[in-house]
């Protein structure tokens, strides 16, 4: 026996009959957050932040990180 139940509502009606939060304001302060990144370009030390929050990782291996993008934006700190 198959028993099929059509719904017939909003992605909000669902989200709130399911009692699913609203993500709404998180979803527009990191569409915020990346379009700021976006507009003011990424520099090597933001990019050495998000490698450092996505995972683990040596000293060693930010350092090559950190020389690598220096190296792409021709800037160096001495």
């Amino acid at each position: 026996m198959k028993i099929t139940v059509d719904v017939d509502c909003t992605p909000e009606e669902a989200r709130r009959f399911m009692g699913l939060p609203d993500l709404a304001p998180v979803h527009a302060a990191y569409v915020e957050r990346m379009t700021k990144a976006v507009s003011e370009g990424v520099t090597p030390d933001a990019v050495g932040e998000m490698m450092k929050n996505w995972g683990p990782m040596s000293e060693a291996g930010m350092s090559m990180w950190r020389s690598m993008l220096e190296g792409m934006s021709g800037r160096r700190d001495g």
